[in-house]
C-alpha cells in the first residue's frame, strides 16, 4: 500500500523533474540562440572586418567568452547551492539568464556605435556563462535528491532532455526568421526577436521553480547541522580526483561544439565557400536535438540496469569518430549526408554521454559539497571546449586544406580523454544517497537493487534512499 509520504515522495520527485526539465529549457534556450546568432549574423553586425576570418574567429571568441565567466558562476553558484540550498540557486541563475539575454536584444550595433557594442555583448554573454553555471549542477542535483532509488538516471537525464529541448526552441525561433524574413530586415532587427521573447523566460521560470519543495537530503544536512560553511574547499579537498575526473569527462562538451558551433560556421559563412543556406543548415541541430530528446530517457533508463560508465564509454569514442563523416558530409556540399550524420553523432550516440552525466556528476560527490564540486569541475572542462571553435578557425581557416580531417582528429582525440576518464571512475548507480561520494562505499547487491528498484516503479518505495 503506497502511503500518504510515498505519495508526497513520488509528487515532489515527478514535479522536481519537471522543473528540472522546463527550467533547463527555459535557461539553454537563451544560451543557445546567442550561439546562433554568433555564427549566423554577429560577425556583420557587431564585428564587421575587411579580413572575414577575423570577423568569424572575433565572433565564434565571444562565443567562448560566454563559458570562460562559467568557472566564476560555478564557485559563486555552487557555494550557493550548497550553503543556501538547490530551489533558491536555481531561481537566481534564472534571473540572471533572462535579464541579460533580453539586453542582448536590444543592444547597438558596430555601425552604430563603433567598439562599444561588442564590449557590451561580450560583458552580457559573461553574465550569461555565470548564469548557466549553476544550473545544471542545482537541476542535476535537486532531481536526483528527489529521485526514488534505483531510477536516479532516469529522473536525472530530464534536466538534459530540457535542455536539448530549449536548443530545439532556440533553432525553432531562428528557422522561420532566417526563411521568410528579407535579409536585410533579418539582418536589421529579425535577429533580436528570439532575446527579447527571453522575457516569458523569466516568468515561466519563477512560476514553475517556487512550486518545488527543497530535496530532503539537503534538508538533512541543515537539520543535523552539517551545511558546510566553505563546500569548495571541502570538495578540492576530499574529491579532487573525481572532480579532475569530471573536468575530463566534460571535455565530451567537443561534440556540441561540432556540431553545432563550428559546423554552423563552415558550413554557413561565405568565407569557407561551401554555402549551405542558413535556414536549411538551422535544421540539421534541430533534427539531431529532436531526435535525442526521444533518446535521452531511454540511456537514462538504461544506465539504471546496466550502469553510467558503459553508455558514457560507447557514446564518447563512437561521438568522436563520427565527428569525421560528419564535417565530411558538410565539405562535399551533401546535405542529405550531413543531417543523417547529425543525427547519429548529435542525437542518437552523443547521448550515451549526454543523458547519464546528469546522474553520475552528482553521484561521485557527497550532499554537503554536491553542486558546488560538478559545478566548478563541469564548468572548467566545457571551458576548455568552448574555446574550440577560435581554434578551429584559427587551424582550418577558410581556404584551408583537409578542414575535415583537422578538426575531426581534435575532436577524437579529446573524446579519447573524456572516455579514459569514466573507465578510471567509481560506478555509482547501485550506491545509497547517502553512501554517494564515499570512495569506500560497498554497491548494493544487484538482487536487493532490482526489488527495490522494482518496488520504486511501482510506487512502493518513492523515498529517496
Amino acid at each position: 500500500m503506497v502511503t500518504t509520504r510515498a505519495m508526497h515522495h513520488m509528487s515532489q520527485s515527478r514535479k522536481a523533474a519537471a522543473s528540472g526539465w522546463i527550467g533547463s529549457a527555459l535557461e539553454y534556450y537563451d544560451f543557445f540562440i546567442y550561439a546562433t546568432a554568433a555564427s549566423l549574423i554577429f560577425p556583420q553586425i557587431f564585428f564587421p572586418s575587411d579580413n572575414p576570418t577575423v570577423a568569424i574567429v572575433a565572433s565564434l571568441a565571444t562565443y567562448g567568452v560566454g563559458y570562460v565567466a562559467r568557472p566564476i558562476g560555478a564557485f559563486v553558484l555552487g557555494h550557493w547551492g550548497d550553503t543556501h540550498g538547490r530551489k533558491t540557486v536555481l531561481i537566481v541563475c534564472m534571473f540572471l539568464m533572462g535579464i541579460s539575454t533580453m539586453a542582448v536584444g536590444i543592444l547597438p550595433t558596430y555601425q552604430q556605435v563603433g567598439i562599444l557594442a561588442p564590449i557590451l555583448l561580450v560583458i552580457l554573454r559573461l553574465v550569461q556563462g555565470f548564469a548557466v553555471a549553476g544550473e545544471i549542477s542545482g537541476a542535476s542535483s535537486m532531481i536526483l535528491e528527489h529521485a526514488p532509488f534505483g531510477r536516479r538516471g532516469f529522473y536525472a537525464s530530464f534536466a538534459l532532455q530540457g535542455v536539448q529541448a530549449g536548443q530545439i526552441l532556440a533553432a525553432a525561433v531562428f528557422l522561420p526568421l532566417a526563411a521568410y524574413m528579407p535579409t536585410d530586415a533579418f539582418n536589421s532587427w529579425g535577429w533580436r526577436i528570439p532575446f527579447l521573447l527571453s522575457f516569458f523566460v523569466i516568468v515561466a521560470g519563477y512560476i514553475i521553480r517556487r512550486e518545488v519543495d527543497e530535496t530532503p537530503a539537503f534538508a538533512r544536512e541543515g537539520e543535523l547541522g552539517e551545511t558546510p560553511r566553505a563546500p569548495i574547499v571541502q570538495a578540492i579537498k576530499l574529491s579532487w580526483r573525481d572532480m579532475l575526473r569530471v573536468i575530463c569527462m566534460a571535455l565530451m562538451n567537443v561534440i556540441p561544439v561540432v556540431a553545432t558551433i563550428f559546423g554552423a560556421a563552415y558550413a554557413v559563412q561565405p568565407a569557407y565557400g561551401i554555402g549551405f543556406a542558413k535556414d536549411v543548415y538551422l535544421w540539421i541541430p534541430v533534427l539531431g536535438n529532436m531526435l535525442a530528446v526521444f533518446v535521452i530517457p531511454f540511456v537514462g533508463h538504461l544506465s539504471d540496469k546496466v550502469g553510467r560508465k558503459p553508455p558514457i564509454i560507447v557514446g564518447a569514442l563512437l561521438s568522436g569518430l563520427l565527428a569525421f563523416g560528419y564535417l565530411y558530409a558538410i565539405s562535399i556540399r551533401n546535405v542529405p549526408l550531413a543531417i543523417l550524420l547529425s543525427l547519429l553523432m548529435w542525437g542518437v550516440v552523443y547521448q550515451g554521454y549526454n543523458a547519464i552525466f546528469p546522474s553520475f556528476y552528482p553521484e561521485l560527490f557527497p550532499t554537503r559539497t554536491r553542486v558546488s564540486a560538478m559545478a566548478i569541475s563541469q564548468n572548467i572542462g566545457t571551458t576548455i571546449t568552448a574555446l574550440l571553435p577560435a581554434l578551429f578557425a584559427t587551424v582550418a581557416p577558410p581556404g584551408s586544406a583537409n578542414i575535415p580531417l583537422t578538426v575531426g582528429a581534435i575532436a577524437f582525440g579529446i573524446t579519447v580523454i573524456a572516455a579514459l576518464a569514466a573507465v578510471t571512475a567509481r560506478e555509482t548507480y547501485r550506491i545509497n544517497i547517502e553512501d554517494l561520494g564515499n570512495p569506500e562505499a560497498v554497491p548494493m547487491a544487484r538482487a536487493d537493487y532490482e526489488r527495490q528498484r522494482a518496488g520504486a516503479a511501482s510506487g512502493a518505495a518513492a523515498v529517496p534512499t
